[in-house]
């Protein structure tokens, strides 16, 4: 009981420090965003450093009289579970990829979106090469896959505190939990941004109630801010029924929702480059252009609707994929009749 009640206290007290961050300015928004993802930048560059030098032998590490080296990405073959596995984890993989669409959605409200969206794709990318794919690297290698996991065998903690008490650095499940918190902070922050700026775009299009367009004197559209941190609280519920059931298909269906987005941001880049061309521009003009037209928005697209079909193939996610559907069809219809009404009024 005492648990539960300091679990919905500090869940109300972050979900304050997030929503007040919102409800600032972009200006308090983007400096939170600095200091909550710094945290997470020093310790995935800490883990890959120590990880780099434990690799090779350079830092002691437990079991290892020898430096590992990279037989552990060998040793069973490069896809020991074969290659099924590796499309039904895709979608919780690509969950960890979500926020780079943000760079788009801030586009509107920065000084010089035609300096500053180039210069933050490019570092984007830089970023989630180096760190993502650093640390996955760093994980393979000291790790046998059969640890590589929340539930694997063997290992009760995540490979991050793992990996960290083999070299012995003290008090890593602590750290790591310190960690996980301003992530999830971060994560929050930067959601209810995109998500309410998404609300008030379709309000501005009237294709939502033109109450969610109401900004604020900081422009913050308050209205569409309020409305979707409502909507979160309810996850405070999940502790309560069925907490892994009912998380893993939120997970889920956050993770579908993301990668359809990204299905209509590699159409839309795909429509728009047609349209362009046609209208006798070249892209030269373009003052950012996607490299490889049209061969990245097609692979893109292909490769993201693969990653929501594997959805079906997971047992514990196939009601998500159900609902999500449903809320497409949803979506379609209620646009259609927001539009034939629009029309008959017009008409």
């Amino acid at each position: 009981m005492v648990s539960t009640y300091l679990y919905v206290v500090w869940t109300l007290i972050f979900a304050a420090i997030v929503f007040g961050l919102n409800m600032s300015s972009t200006k308090w928004f983007a400096e939170s965003e600095f200091w909550l993802s710094l945290v997470k930048v020093i310790t995935v560059i800490a883990f890959i450093l120590f990880g780099l030098l434990a690799i090779f032998g350079l830092l002691n590490y437990q079991g290892h009289h020898e430096a590992p080296l990279f037989s552990n990405l060998t040793a069973e073959g490069w896809f020991p579970q074969g290659l099924f596995p590796i499309f039904t984890t895709m979608l919780i993989v690509n969950f960890a990829f979500s926020g780079t669409e943000l760079i788009g959605v801030a586009a509107g409200e920065t000084e010089d979106p035609a300096k500053n969206v180039p210069k933050a794709i490019n570092t984007a990318i830089w970023r989630l090469l180096i760190f993502f794919v650093g640390t996955i690297i760093v994980i393979s290698a000291l790790l046998p896959h059969q640890m590589a996991g929340l539930h694997a065998e063997g290992v009760s903690s995540s490979p991050f505190v793992t990996v960290f008490d083999h070299i012995g650095i003290p008090y890593a499940e602590d750290i790591i939990r310190f960690v996980i918190i301003t992530a999830l902070l971060s994560a929050a922050n930067s959601g209810l941004f995109a998500a309410s700026r998404m609300m008030w775009s379709l309000s501005a299009k009237k294709q939502l109630p033109a109450i969610f367009s109401r900004v604020n004197a900081r422009g913050i559209p308050y209205i569409a801010v309020i409305v979707t941190m409502f909507g979160a609280l309810p996850g405070l519920l999940s502790e309560q029924f069925a907490p892994e059931t009912i998380f893993k298909n939120l997970l889920g269906v956050a993770a579908f929702t993301m990668v359809v987005v990204w299905m209509s941001i590699c159409l839309s880049q795909f429509n728009f480059r047609r349209q362009w061309y046609k209208q006798g521009h070249s892209k030269a003009e373009l003052g950012f252009a996607a490299p490889l037209f049209p061969i990245v928005p097609i692979l893109g697209f292909v490769f993201c609707l693969i990653t929501c079909i594997s959805m079906v193939f997971d047992p514990e996610m196939v009601v998500g994929f159900i609902c999500c559907l449903i809320f497409i069809a949803v979506c379609y219809i209620s646009y259609a009749c927001l539009y034939k009404s629009q029309h008959d009024s017009q008409s």
